[in-house]
């Protein structure tokens, strides 16, 4: 292993008078041949961190943050970051995230079992060149499973955080956790209310997006699914988790509501992995309130932008998602004329990408059919049939301005409606994007005094 380690760690670990370890996610990923671009690279030591704070700037590394506490340094040497940690024994108060008392040590077991999954805990001694294994790791590794390093009630009791951890490295890396430690998950899923949601949301986006990680194909399914077997989904997602069970028309679906929306995620690019998991959000809302599910992409954009501030989703990507769960189900039936589906691509442009990957994706987890969906291929045949034709696509591509609009006698407070009218009008063949046609158009229209 030390051969794939950055030459300034080992530099670093050979002006220490201690051993130097890493551990964690480098270590398991090295054992378990998962290769990535950007490794986490955790090391440790069974020393104080001023000593070790004083080592490192020695051997040219940048301090960026030191918590005397907990024995934590934070630190980077050229693009590397780094986090170390001295040997130590944490105590926790159920429901409380951070510990609320740290012992230092020198007994690399108690390191050990303070950490979470034994995976987690294999120690990798840079210049001893030796792998160290208190707690029987490295055969989890080898068997591809995940058990924590002590009883699992203990360990998720302590830490609400870590059932979210438990689905996105099994989500990550394929392991597969034991019964026991599902079982232990389960009797602590309430614990998540207690974690802030930007963490929640930080381990769901990764679970969205496991497959970047290790280029794992169709990973995010498998952590979707942990969630759901520990509980730990209907805390966090209680919307859209009551479509577990909830039938849908058995001629055009193979799964339940909730199945389905994992599926959705599952066959989706990953640029729209939160709009796959919530577009059908508003469905168990309407079935229980109206007993079917018609309008439910109405419903259902309002409760996805809930879903999203409740979670501190970024602001843009809450917009995106509320706009692409407003919008899946528009012309799934290929009965919209075509004039109306030009107006539809110039008035959604902006999503217009990111909504055919996602009713590509919703047609695909129907019937795990991965063939072109029929209303992704109109649309988007209209859609290179107007670039092909020229059609101005926005404003900016339009051939009047809003002062020349002024100009030729239209009120200041209407050019906005009017290029936009312009625009449609164009998309549909009525005036031809010239500009004295356009304004010749707007003034024979009546759009420059039209309400």
């Amino acid at each position: 292993m030390k051969k794939t380690l950055p030459q300034n760690l080992i530099r670093l670990a050979e002006r220490c008078p201690y051993p130097l370890f890493v551990v964690g996610g480098r270590v398991r990923d090295f054992i378990a041949k998962l290769a990535t671009d950007k490794p986490d690279t955790d090391i440790c030591a069974p020393a104080p961190a001023e000593d070790f704070v004083s080592r490192a700037k020695e051997a040219g590394f940048t301090i960026d943050a030191v918590y005397k506490n907990t024995g934590t340094v934070k630190l980077s040497c050229g693009k590397e970051d780094y986090e170390f940690t001295s040997f130590r024994s944490d105590e926790y108060i159920r429901g409380v995230h951070r510990p609320v008392n740290t012992f230092f040590t020198d007994d690399i077991s108690l390191d050990a079992r303070r950490r979470d999954f034994k995976c987690n805990a294999v120690y990798y001694d840079i210049n001893g060149g030796k792998f160290v294994d208190p707690l029987g790791g490295i055969d989890d590794i080898k068997n591809r499973v995940l058990s924590t390093v002590a009883a699992a009630e203990k360990v998720f009791g302590e830490d609400g955080l870590r059932l979210m951890r438990l689905a996105r490295i099994a989500a990550e890396t394929g392991f597969t956790p034991t019964e026991e430690c599902l079982d232990g998950a389960r009797r602590n899923a309430e614990l998540i209310t207690d974690i802030a949601p930007e963490r929640i949301w930080a381990e769901l986006d990764r679970i969205l997006h496991a497959n970047l990680r290790y280029g794992r194909e169709y990973a995010a399914i498998n952590g979707l699914s942990v969630l759901k077997k520990t509980g730990v989904f209907g805390l966090i997602l209680p919307e859209l988790s009551i479509g577990d069970g909830m039938p849908q028309r058995s001629d055009i679906h193979r799964y339940d509501v909730l199945k389905h929306s994992f599926c959705t995620v599952k066959y989706s690019d990953e640029k729209i992995r939160l709009a796959a998991l919530l577009h059908d959000v508003g469905k168990p809302y309407c079935m229980i309130k109206n007993g079917n599910f018609y309008n439910h992409e109405t419903d259902g954009a309002r409760i996805a932008g809930e879903i999203c501030n409740r979670l501190k989703v970024p602001k843009k990507l809450t917009e995106e998602v509320v706009k692409l769960t407003e919008l899946h189900m528009y012309d799934l039936r290929c009965d919209a004329r075509e004039n109306k589906v030009r107006k539809f691509i110039i008035k959604n442009l902006k999503y217009f990408d990111k909504l055919m990957l996602l009713k590509q994706a919703d047609f695909s987890a129907c019937r795990d059919d991965l063939s072109p969906a029929p209303s992704v291929v109109k649309m988007t045949a209209i859609y290179e049939k107007m670039k092909a034709e020229g059609v101005p696509l926005t404003l900016k591509q339009l051939a009047v301005r809003g002062d020349e609009l002024i100009a030729a006698g239209c009120p200041k407070e209407r050019t906005g409606k009017v290029l936009e009218k312009l625009l449609l009008a164009c998309a549909v063949g009525q005036v031809r994007n010239d500009k004295a046609k356009l304004v010749s158009y707007a003034q024979k229209s009546g759009l420059f005094t039209a309400n």
